[in-house]
């Protein structure tokens, strides 16, 4: 592998070039018009113009992208994670241009971007899924149905997407149906499928997620689990990896679970198979993000892994170079997203970064792909940074964490660092006795 385009951009595309230098591979970094000014352009072999400012108009012009891997003389493209980096058509696509795709193959993406047919590969796997529809539901009646089969409160969800935009819970009958017409509605708009599914709601769950990791021979392990409690929206704020507070024997379970559910769809490259918890340590699967995942970073602190050399490796045929024994976790690890978003409303602050300092503290780590100066555009997710903080022991990261967010400063735009701050004294989070509606709780109590 010689040249890799990169089908993303901020802090990701930065991410990717980084390993990239270092193992002396060439990188196409796309842009669009309202990206051409962002400092890792320059860090790329190229940078090309990829369209204008909306995402459909440049980062989901599938394309657009082969044309300019190809003109470029690429030989492969990695995806990032979010627009089009679990789109099927854009693996194929890739792969009929000769390229190689680094990720997983399209039928995986495929199989488990449809969440009916992957609850039913999970289970006949032999993995736990929540309570709920095993097809879809096309009528509220139809939903109504399973809902009180299953009991409320309920999720009704886009069998093709999810995350905020693609999930309403509902405490009744009434609420199901008020919801289930604006919810197909949105399904069709932002996934091009309206088709939704019921399951059952866990109430004070946790979000646990394992990192998996398959080469092309069949072989799968787990790099451990993440706890992605920290939550608004259904999106995830702050991650971190040992998950706090779970008993050892879940912990076995649970990654036994992922590499399970790997293997069942014949999974290779890095992969996350994601769960929910409930208060009792039951846990049921909830999707398998096929892709690298925005909180990568803290399974590489505990690891002291590269998982974007991981990846490039076996997407050029090559074996997994560590076994499961041979893994270690070390330490603690927490990583916190930046957005620029108002920390009490959480809408977005697009702006320019007038001015940005951050303190320099041995084992901390910012991946960003903005800097002093850089325009945030209002076209795309908000998120400017990740600031992962890495130590012996949890208590030790957390101390870390408030050095660090007390001593940065960054204007232009609003932030969530006062949100980071207050989270860092919550008795709560810093016991890790903590779940879902840790930040609902939080905004209550003000």
């Amino acid at each position: 592998m010689k040249r890799v385009l990169i089908a993303n951009r901020g802090e990701i595309a930065a991410r990717i070039i980084k390993t990239c230098r270092r193992l002396g591979i060439e990188t196409v970094a796309v842009y669009s018009d309202a990206d051409r000014d962002l400092p890792y352009l320059e860090q790329a072999t190229v940078a090309r113009r990829i369209g204008e400012p909306p995402a459909a108009k440049s980062y989901m012009k599938i394309d657009a992208l082969i044309e300019a891997a190809k003109a470029t003389g690429c030989d492969a493209v990695h995806p990032g994670y979010g627009f089009l980096s679990e789109n099927p058509a854009f693996v194929r696509a890739v792969e009929e241009a000769g390229l190689v795709f680094i990720g997983p193959d399209a039928e995986a993406v495929r199989l488990m971007g449809d969440k009916i047919a992957a609850r039913a590969h999970m289970k006949a796997a032999g993995v736990p899924v929540v309570p709920g529809s095993d097809h879809p539901v096309t009528t509220p009646d139809e939903a109504a149905a399973v809902a009180d089969r299953v009991g409320y409160p309920v999720m009704l969800k886009a069998a093709a997407g999810g995350g905020g935009i693609g999930m309403v819970r509902c405490a009744d009958r009434e609420a199901l149906e008020r919801a289930f017409v604006s919810t197909q509605t949105r399904a069709k708009t932002y996934f091009g499928n309206a088709a939704l599914f019921i399951e059952k709601a866990i109430e004070g769950g946790r979000h646990i997620e394992v990192q998996i990791f398959g080469d092309k021979s069949g072989r799968v392990i787990h790099l451990f689990e993440r706890e992605c409690s920290v939550q608004r929206r259904h999106q995830k704020v702050v991650e971190e990896a040992p998950a706090p507070s779970l008993s050892e024997a879940t912990r076995r379970a649970i990654t036994q679970a992922a590499v399970r559910a790997a293997r069942a769809v014949r999974y290779h490259n890095a992969g996350t198979v994601e769960f929910i918890v409930d208060a009792d340590e039951k846990f049921y699967f909830l999707e398998m993000n096929t892709r690298l995942q925005v909180e990568h970073p803290v399974t590489e602190a505990i690891t002291g892994l590269d998982l974007v050399e991981w990846q490039v490796a076996v997407a050029d045929g090559q074996p997994l170079s560590l076994g499961q024994d041979d893994i270690r976790p070390r330490g603690a690890a927490v990583e916190f997203r930046l957005y620029a978003e108002d920390p009490e409303t959480f809408y977005p602050s697009p702006g320019t970064i007038e001015a940005w300092a951050c303190p320099d503290i041995e084992g901390v780590r910012v991946d960003t792909g903005y800097a002093a100066g850089s325009p945030v555009p209002p076209f795309y997710d908000p998120m400017i940074a990740k600031v992962i903080v890495h130590a012996p022991d949890r208590a030790a990261v957390l101390q870390k964490a408030r050095r660090f967010f007390t001593g940065m400063t960054i204007r232009g735009i609003k932030t969530n660092q006062a949100l980071h701050l207050k989270l860092l004294s919550d008795p709560r989070f810093v016991a890790g006795q903590y779940d879902t509606s840790l930040l609902n709780r939080m905004a209550k109590e003000k």
